[in-house]
């Protein structure tokens, strides 16, 4: 295996055991695509659903950082722009599903950069391809003054379930997921192939939270032709 493609084993020492496993993996197949026994098609699938994404431009790579909901903290934005520095092109995307991306990485880099957000507990995994994409909530959930209750540990708790989960792997095309924080449905549950807007009952004297769930959405990728993975 080339020595450019090696990711330093203390830093994977530092990350959980599936993100360890994950980046090997993404290692070993940029190496066999490289070394022409992996077709493009298959690599393909298998990076866009590592969050590594073709670009126009040859040779490199957009990268889109997963951020659950949106939250991201100062360690972890200083490590991603730190890493856009080193990695990329400077620059910092803000995404319509509350993602961070970052443009013009060598594929052989993505493990590496890979490795250093997952230290500080940013993820890859999932962030593209016909995967549970990220899960958005309202932006002001927490703080929202017409809210039941706060959705983050909701939003936060359904990406934990799909992460990695084998159902959603190897869809037949991406699934998009809302939380909004009251019935002003700011995460536009309408658009999404699930959206949820909190409901609360009272039985026997105790306050029951769940949500008013909206199935069947996606008029991003009608209203938008084309917008689909490359």
């Amino acid at each position: 295996m080339s020595t450019e493609l090696q990711v330093n084993k203390e830093l994977l020492d530092k990350i959980n055991p599936e993100a360890k496993e994950d980046i090997l993996e993404l290692q070993t197949k940029i190496q066999a695509f490289r070394n022409l026994e992996l077709d493009q098609d298959k690599f393909r699938a298998f990076r866009l659903a590592r969050g590594v994404y073709g670009q126009r431009q040859e040779g490199v790579q957009m990268i889109r950082i997963k951020l659950p909901f949106g939250k991201v903290s100062p360690l972890q934005i200083v490590r991603i722009a730190d890493i856009s520095d080193r990695y990329a092109a400077h620059n910092l995307h803000l995404t319509t599903r509350q993602d961070i991306q970052i443009h013009f990485v060598k594929l052989e880099n993505a493990p590496k950069v890979w490795a250093e957000l997952e230290e500080v507990g940013v993820t890859l995994r999932e962030a593209c391809g016909n995967t549970v994409r990220n899960i958005t909530a309202s932006s002001e959930a927490g703080i929202d003054p017409e809210e039941l209750f706060d959705v983050t540990p909701y939003a936060h708790a359904a990406f934990k379930f799909f992460l990695r989960n084998p159902v959603c792997q190897e869809m037949g095309r991406k699934f998009k997921i809302s939380f909004s924080s009251s019935d002003k449905d700011s995460a536009f549950g309408f658009m999404h192939d699930l959206g949820f807007v909190p409901r609360v009952k009272i039985e026997n004297g105790k306050e029951i939270r769940g949500f008013k769930v909206f199935l069947g959405g996606g008029a991003w990728c009608s209203a938008f032709p084309g917008s689909c993975c490359l």
